[in-house]
């Protein structure tokens, strides 16, 4: 499922195994509860949050063979769990970095980029929005995040309307990731700079998730309401 691991000011939460790291009830549970422990308890000043992936993907979406199986009246249990994973990370009182090690697909897609800053791996792997191209109708809270994260109208329109499928030097071009690396290792290990770097100027957490907040206000108001989901 997943791992929170702390290096010294520095929590790595890493989606495990070697699979496509697809959300289901389970999967998005056990999030939240990594991140339940940030939100909750003390932690050292300066710290900040990497998100990362074992495998050739960091998330591949939405669980769709969950999505067939269970009956209608519970689809909305992954939507509400990921509006309240998507709230915890706005929330948490530090810097996040996502390292991304694979693919980030759709929803996978909006969990990398809903961090602070985004460190891609150059040398496999892309962001992509799939909705256009599996024929899914786009929820209103992907819309209202990716209108308020990506204000340049055709980095948006080429992700959202063309299903492009951006590799790490494109989607750096497009100012959608920070930095590049080659493989997971020196990925990661950009991050972990990246984060240090970053968690040196903070000084009061609480008041970062509160900017944080400010800066995605349609977003927090589309996915704060289901911040106390649970499965």
């Amino acid at each position: 499922m997943c791992t929170l691991e702390k290096r010294g000011n520095i929590y790595l939460l890493t989606l495990t195994g070697s699979g496509e790291h697809r959300f289901n009830p389970s999967l998005l549970s056990s999030l939240r509860a990594a991140l339940s422990s940030l939100l909750s308890s003390s932690h050292p000043s300066n710290s900040a949050l990497i998100t990362c992936a074992e495998g050739k993907f960091f998330s591949n979406g939405f669980d769709q063979s969950w999505v067939r199986t269970a009956p209608p009246s519970e689809h909305h249990i992954i939507t509400d769990l990921h509006k309240g994973l998507i709230s915890d990370f706005l929330s948490l009182p530090m810097p996040t970095v996502c390292a991304i090690t694979g693919h980030a697909v759709a929803a996978g897609c909006m969990l990398a980029l809903v961090h602070d800053y985004v460190v891609m791996r150059e040398d496999r792997g892309f962001v992509y929005m799939s909705e256009l191209d599996a024929g899914i109708k786009l929820v209103k809270y992907f819309t209202v995040f990716f209108n308020e994260k990506i204000p340049d109208n055709q980095t948006r329109r080429d992700l959202l309307l063309r299903s492009a499928r951006l590799t790490a030097h494109e989607a750096m071009d497009r100012r959608i990731v920070d930095r590049v690396a080659h493989g997971i290792e020196d990925t990661i290990e950009e991050a972990v700079g990246l984060a240090e770097e970053v968690a040196a100027t903070v000084s009061d957490g609480s008041k970062l998730a509160e900017k944080r907040k400010l800066m995605f206000p349609e977003t927090w108001r589309h996915v704060s309401a289901a911040a106390g989901s649970k499965l």
